[in-house]
């Protein structure tokens, strides 16, 4: 975008301007010299518009990467099969993830991971761990093939939202507990979505900003899934989604 670019450097131009009096010898103070020197504050605040053309170009940026981050991995499912490509996908999000029968695998603090799952392609996964994950609704595809998952933490993802779990039906045969703890864009209209979800035996739903009402939500919610355990405003007290989850 060319605004912010020009922008910038015309705002480089009269700050180094500025700069120059500033750090120059010092010239007598008078109204016209006050007048003159004007603050890159002041400078930011007659070019407003610009501002905000930046600022618009940033989250452009900002979702560009999202988009990214979320892109499908076709090749990968054609050469090794729909759970190695779900495992590829939350591994390079940061999450973890476990195999049937296997250890959980986890980025290590530069983000890299075992590569040894690609050789799993008979086997199954059976739980993901994308806490704190940029996952939105076009990455949800990536986990939509996983037919034997049985839990699934979305806790604190900030993309997450009403239209992520109106997709979850898919896993509806396996799913037996998931949390959306933490997820500020999750309303009611979308734990409406859950109703499917008939094998869930155990649901997170605290601290959902979203959400006008937890106490009755929470309520309603026990009813349209009468064989869960719902957790919401109390679920530091209650017990944690599989004890064997890193």
């Amino acid at each position: 975008m060319a605004a912010p670019r020009a922008f910038l450097r015309l705002g480089a131009r009269e700050w180094n301007g500025r700069a120059r009096a500033i750090h120059g010898p010092r010239e007598p103070v008078t109204p016209d010299s006050n007048q003159k020197r004007r603050t890159l504050l002041q400078f930011l605040s007659d070019h407003f518009h610009d501002v905000q053309a930046l600022r618009e170009y940033l989250l452009q940026k900002q979702a560009s990467r999202v988009n990214w981050k979320n892109r499908s991995f076709p090749n990968i499912q054609q050469k090794y099969g729909p759970d190695v490509t779900g495992a590829l996908f939350i591994l390079k999000q940061g999450g973890a993830v476990k195999f049937q029968d296997k250890e959980w695998i986890r980025p290590n603090e530069r983000g890299r991971f075992p590569t040894e799952f690609l050789t799993f392609r008979e086997v199954p996964v059976e739980a993901v761990d994308a806490s704190g994950c940029a996952i939105n609704y076009q990455g949800m595809s990536n986990l939509l093939p996983l037919k034997e998952l049985r839990s699934l933490s979305l806790q604190r993802c900030p993309n997450v939202d009403d239209w992520c779990l109106s997709r979850l039906y898919l896993l509806a045969n396996s799913l037996q507990e998931l949390s959306l703890a933490g997820c500020p864009q999750v309303s009611e209209r979308g734990l409406a979505c859950l109703h499917h979800l008939q094998n869930l035996r155990r649901l997170d739903i605290s601290d959902l900003p979203a959400v006008s009402h937890p106490g009755l939500t929470q309520i309603l919610v026990e009813e349209m899934l009468p064989h869960c355990e719902v957790f919401g405003t109390d679920w530091t007290r209650g017990p944690k989604l599989e004890a064997d989850c890193p």
